[in-house]
């Protein structure tokens, strides 16, 4: 049997929400000590709703709730301030970060480490949008999901040689080869380490990386695509 409980005051962002019947909400948010909560938000629909205009999506919440099964009842939400709206590209790489947390990131499964660098590369964005802090984030996603890259050793255990290239096989790690290789998951040896260390100044690590990041998050998505990807091809095709 399933008891009953109450959350008060959990720091949240909201990563998606959907229309419930005809005047509420059900709420997927990502919570510091909860990890990622559905919750269903009453009425939060109707115009004179206090949680309508707070319940928006990159801005930092605090959220109370209660309940129990997978579903619960959102109670109070509060907004918390100091966060810039995100607009433009940078609302783009958002709603991306947000995708990401909805599909890979397991209910209920607590990952205080990566709300407060979600919470991070928010700010960063509303900065200034860059690549670089996309590629930070799915390596610190990845790390905490338990799918860590390997970086500075090859599957055989030796130091990764910057100036060697090498196969990158998903759930195995860096394979070295005798000559400069081909195909998506062919990288150099410099990439790996820069990567390591998120140093992303060099043009080629970035593209590179790009292409692996893209294919690890491709494997553990079990071949489900990201609207989020399809906006940006499209919008690069405009």
């Amino acid at each position: 049997m399933q008891h009953r409980h109450k959350v008060d005051g959990q720091p949240a962002y909201v990563l998606h929400s959907y229309p419930f019947r005809e005047t509420s909400l059900i709420v997927e948010a990502f919570s510091r000590d909860y990890g990622r909560v559905a919750l269903l938000a009453r009425g939060a629909r109707r115009a004179r709703s206090v949680m309508r205009g707070v319940l928006m999506a990159f801005q930092p919440l605090e959220l109370s709730w209660a309940g129990k099964g997978e579903v619960q009842t959102l109670m109070k939400a509060e907004w918390q301030g100091g966060q810039p709206l995100l607009t433009g590209k940078a609302l783009f790489c958002g709603y991306y970060l947000n995708e990401l947390l909805v599909n890979l990131l397991p209910r209920e499964d607590a990952h205080p480490r990566l709300f407060s660098f979600y919470a991070e590369v928010l700010r960063r964005f509303a900065l200034t949008p860059r690549e670089s802090d996309i590629r930070c984030f799915e390596r610190a996603f990845l790390q905490e999901l338990g799918y860590g890259l390997l970086l500075l050793n090859d599957v055989n255990g030796y130091p990764v040689d910057p100036d060697g290239f090498y196969a990158y096989e998903i759930e195995r790690g860096p394979v070295r080869l005798d000559v400069a290789g081909r195909g998506p998951l062919a990288i150099r040896g410099k990439t790996l380490i820069d990567l390591a260390e998120d140093d992303f100044s060099d043009a080629r690590t970035l593209l590179e990386a790009k292409q692996l990041m893209r294919a690890l998050i491709a494997h553990y998505l079990g071949g489900k695509s990201l609207e989020t990807r399809k906006i940006f091809m499209e919008y690069h095709e405009l």
